[in-house]
């Protein structure tokens, strides 16, 4: 069998994507309380996760998220790594900006502790796929979109989205002029 260098790079891209969802889901919590969740978009689900993102920048009149969409189209995926919305549960925490987590629930705030959680866990992730040397880019844009999808559970409000490509050079970097880099 003779595998083509595309292939080849498609596949190693897919397998990483596998250990940045292991590595995000065992990175250390702040709360001890496992509340990330992650998903991998290939194919189809990851083409209508850009069209969701195109229908975004309309929306919000925003071009990074069109130019984000485009990066998304070229990539062979997308890891998407999200928090549930469960407050930690602490009476007089505070961290959040409100007295309690029934008034941040009430609210509807997101916990310091979970959205840490999230932060720690697409650092974990990021790290994998830069030990593998595969391109990546962590963006919101993505997670928002996905979210919009409601391709997660329905307490998932905060999401980021990580798209993987392998090639010479990397297409998250010198995205046109005047792009904005988020």
């Amino acid at each position: 069998m003779i595998k083509p260098m595309e292939a080849a790079e498609r596949d190693a891209a897919l397998r990483v994507a596998d250990l940045m969802a292991a590595a995000a889901r065992t990175a250390p919590k702040g709360s001890g309380k496992d509340k990330v969740i992650t998903m991998i978009l290939t194919g189809e689900d990851k083409a209508a996760l850009a069209e969701e993102m195109r229908r975004a920048a309309s929306e919000y009149e925003e071009e990074f998220i069109a130019r984000d969409a485009g990066n998304v189209d070229d990539s062979h995926c997308v890891v998407l790594i999200g928090v549930t919305g469960q407050p930690f549960g602490l009476t007089n925490c505070g961290m959040c900006g409100f007295a309690n987590c029934g008034e941040m629930k009430k609210a509807g705030a997101n916990c310091a502790f979970n959205i840490t959680d999230l932060g720690i866990a697409i650092g974990s992730a990021v790290s994998v796929a830069a030990d593998h040397r595969i391109d990546n880019r962590v963006m919101y844009s993505a997670g928002r979109g996905a979210v919009r999808m409601g391709i997660f559970p329905e307490d998932v409000r905060v999401c980021y989205g990580i798209p993987l490509f392998t090639g010479a050079k990397s297409i998250y970097f010198d995205r046109g002029a005047g792009s904005v880099l988020l």
